[in-house]
């Protein structure tokens, strides 16, 4: 199963984002997405679980969570936007990752056998940070994430 992850669009879905993110099972945006027709445009690749990022502001956004969870392939992902604004302790309720935008760098990490995952930014490119998603792989009970730089 894999899942495609992308944030921090800020209204620019790039075609190379949607090419990263095909054959995707599911697709979780981070937030501060930009325009509700980007979340149109990723659901016709696969099913979404979005949250609503800082920048996330219009009334189409205020139906948006500031956290969600994904269940799938037996494992649950916890999603927010901004990772300071983290509340519960995502190893004692069973997470398998936390999944996060806000920063537009991208990042993973395994903390007390939690994966935190940042794909970075899909949207404008700021600063020298890369433009890219990400996937998480679920496969034989195991969650593996890659960070995929796009070329733009």
């Amino acid at each position: 199963m894999k899942i495609g992850i992308i944030s921090d669009t800020h209204g620019l879905l790039r075609p190379e984002a949607v090419a990263a993110l095909q054959g995707s099972n599911f697709i979780i945006h981070a937030g501060d997405i930009g325009a509700p027709e980007i979340l149109d445009r990723l659901g016709d690749v696969a099913p979404v679980t979005a949250v609503r990022g800082n920048v996330d502001r219009e009334s189409w956004a205020k139906q948006l969570p500031e956290t969600n969870l994904l269940d799938a392939g037996g494992f649950t992902f916890y999603v927010l936007h901004d990772i300071q604004q983290l509340d519960v302790k995502p190893e004692a309720a069973r997470f398998a990752a936390v999944i996060f935008g806000h920063s537009h760098s991208p990042d993973q990490q395994t903390k007390n056998g939690v994966l935190y995952f940042n794909p970075g930014s899909a949207g404008p490119r700021r600063f020298h940070l890369p433009v890219s998603v990400g996937q998480i792989i679920v496969s034989r009970g195991r969650v593996k994430a890659e960070i995929i730089e796009l070329d733009v």
